[in-house]
């Protein structure tokens, strides 16, 4: 099964090292005869730098935003008492019962009407309202024991500081875990850039890429271009895997 699974990554580092010529099976997946050219043509597109600079905004930032607004969240609908807590909590929850596509045009005209049409923040902000965060970060910190806060507040402490000196410390597994996955989902976007950024400064790499098959680029460019917009992701698993393990491992672990 490992072998199925890794044979079409191998086939795509294979066949963006070969020259730009025909491909024909078996033969074009052999380990032999390869040439990095077309690597050098992509590092040296400025369009592609241009691409993963947007890419690594949307992600990076979108990262940091989610974590921020769902650990709050969380911790308010997990911790705190407020009239319509939990009416509201579900009302947030059911979002992801909807279908991306139906909130896509509504989303889009909301964006258009107040100027965020290629723009980073237009790009950004529609995704920072994160249902499946919001509940996950919810449930890990409902887990936690309610003792800890209360001998924060006796001590005198803000609500900020519990924030920052409990919840964050406790929670920085599933935060890891979450953080990985947020950016997988925005490093790996298709359908919001695409409509999003309509200017050619404004694509991420996946839609980048996916506008090379209309320029008559050698396939190999365009594979090759994938495997740069794969590395990050494979660093990113290799940075935060630790903390998978360990929040999967704490998921058990109850009392």
């Amino acid at each position: 099964m490992s072998v199925v699974a890794l044979f079409p990554f191998y086939a795509l580092v294979i066949l963006s090292l070969k020259p730009a010529e025909a491909i024909h099976f078996p033969g074009s997946l052999t380990p032999w005869h390869l040439d990095g050219g077309a690597y050098s043509t992509i590092l040296g597109a400025q369009d592609v730098l241009r691409w993963t600079l947007n890419t690594g905004v949307y992600s990076i930032v979108s990262v940091v935003m989610v974590l921020l607004l769902s650990s709050m969240a969380g911790y308010a609908f997990a911790k705190k008492r407020f009239p319509g807590k939990e009416p509201i909590f579900w009302s947030f929850v059911a979002m992801v019962m909807v279908p991306y596509h139906v909130t896509l045009v509504p989303t889009f005209i909301l964006i258009a009407e107040t100027n965020g049409v290629d723009t980073y923040w237009g790009l950004i902000l529609p995704t920072l309202a994160n249902a499946q965060a919001v509940f996950l970060m919810r449930q890990f910190i409902k887990s936690l024991p309610d003792e800890l806060f209360e001998a924060a507040r006796l001590d005198g402490c803000s609500e900020w500081r519990v924030f920052v000196s409990i919840v964050l410390p406790l929670t920085k597994p599933v935060l890891a875990t979450l953080g990985i996955f947020v950016f997988l989902w925005h490093w790996n976007d298709f359908l919001w850039p695409l409509v999003i950024g309509q200017s050619p400064d404004m694509r991420t790499l996946t839609t980048g890429i996916a506008s090379l098959n209309q320029q008559n680029v050698p396939l190999n460019q365009v594979l090759a271009g994938s495997v740069v917009a794969l590395v990050p992701i494979f660093l990113a698993y290799l940075v935060g895997q630790r903390y998978v393990q360990e929040s999967v491992a704490m998921t058990g672990i109850k009392g």
